[in-house]
């Protein structure tokens, strides 16, 4: 089933507004989460709808909820998201960053207690659009984990992304990595199970730790099964120094378990925000970053002679292209999400393709 991103997007702004949601905050999720599909990055975009809902039920999501200053140091902002949509949240704590960092050259944020924050790359486009650097570590809490450390095979954390974001040079497009610390992201599951599908290799452990590849050990197990964490003991590491660098240092806890979890997906996020104006000469780093690029796009490929793609690529091609040819969403993914929103009183034909 395809849907173009215009459509995609308005459906999801009337179900979002169904959901409480006021009209400027429907409309920075939805953009958000279409992005994030167009981006193909289906894991973070409108499948979260029927959680979302969920959550707001129950009383462990809160619409209308902007981000709250809670301490202005000059170079450091801290703020809460108090269970808010993370997408605006996430939004407006980057905006006052780099707003600051223009005075102060390097900024600190953190972000605590915000509902889903998205697609964390997000805020690695809004640095890098403004000519800034900016490094992100999130982690997960308030949910059971789902991820098991390196070594073991019970689950101990979140997916916990990374992100790290450069600006354009003059001939190259801004570099934006974003990357979970588990082999796939747990919405990854989510979207493979729906369309019945299984992984090409073993990305995670059943309850007993056998390593399978199929999802339904993350949806249907009494005991669910755990994501692998990336890069073996590499990112074994990793995932605990996003869970330290984003639980600890915002205040917002971590995934231990004497943390209450009432079962809403809580992000902690903290980001460094960098003008390298302050550092170099931009002339001269433009130049440099694409000449750095070139250099590694020179190297022979792989891939039947494929481009070297730099991070951030596959996600503008796949945007040029669902964007030509329309959204794929599973027929299963659409029924809960159209589900939702008859549920919350969105006319059926308002949730026509």
């Amino acid at each position: 089933m395809q849907i173009s991103d215009r459509r995609l997007t308005d459906i999801t702004r009337q179900i979002l507004m169904k959901a409480g949601c006021e009209a400027d905050e429907a409309n920075t999720v939805a953009e958000h989460l279409v992005n994030a599909n167009l981006k193909d990055h289906d894991s973070h975009g409108v499948g979260m709808l029927p959680h979302y809902v969920e959550y707001i039920e129950k009383g462990i999501m809160h619409p209308n909820t902007p981000a709250r200053l809670i301490r202005d140091g000059g170079a450091v902002l801290q703020f809460c998201g108090d269970r808010g949509f993370g997408q605006r949240t996430g939004k407006e704590a980057m905006q006052a960053a780099i707003e600051r960092v223009k005075t102060t050259g390097i900024c600190l944020m953190t972000l605590s207690t915000s509902c889903h924050l998205g697609r964390i790359g997000t805020y690695g486009e809004m640095a890098a659009d403004a000519g800034l650097v900016s490094i992100h570590f999130v982690n997960v809490n308030d949910l059971p984990p789902l991820v098991a450390p390196w070594g073991g095979f019970q689950a101990r954390f979140g997916t916990n992304p990374i992100c790290i974001a450069f600006p354009k040079g003059d001939r190259h497009p801004e570099f934006i990595l974003d990357f979970a610390t588990s082999i796939v992201a747990l919405g990854k599951t989510r979207v493979a199970y729906l369309a019945g599908k299984k992984f090409d290799e073993p990305v995670m452990f059943d309850s007993l730790g056998n390593p399978t590849n199929d999802p339904r050990v993350m949806w249907e197990d009494e005991e669910p099964g755990a994501l692998g964490p990336i890069a073996q003991h590499k990112g074994g590491g990793l995932i605990i120094a996003a869970e330290m660098l984003a639980g600890l240092l915002s205040g917002g806890g971590t995934i231990q378990p004497d943390n209450p979890r009432q079962g809403a997906i809580v992000n902690n996020m903290s980001t460094i925000v960098i003008d390298p104006a302050n550092l170099v000469s931009m002339d001269w780093l433009r130049k440099e970053y694409d000449a750095m690029l070139d250099y590694v796009r020179s190297s022979a490929s792989t891939e039947n002679d494929g481009p070297i793609l730099i991070a951030g690529e596959p996600e503008r091609i796949a945007a040029q292209q669902r964007g030509a040819n329309g959204i794929t969403i599973s027929a299963q993914e659409w029924q809960k999400i159209k589900d939702v929103g008859l549920a919350l009183g969105v006319p059926e034909d308002a949730l026509s393709w």
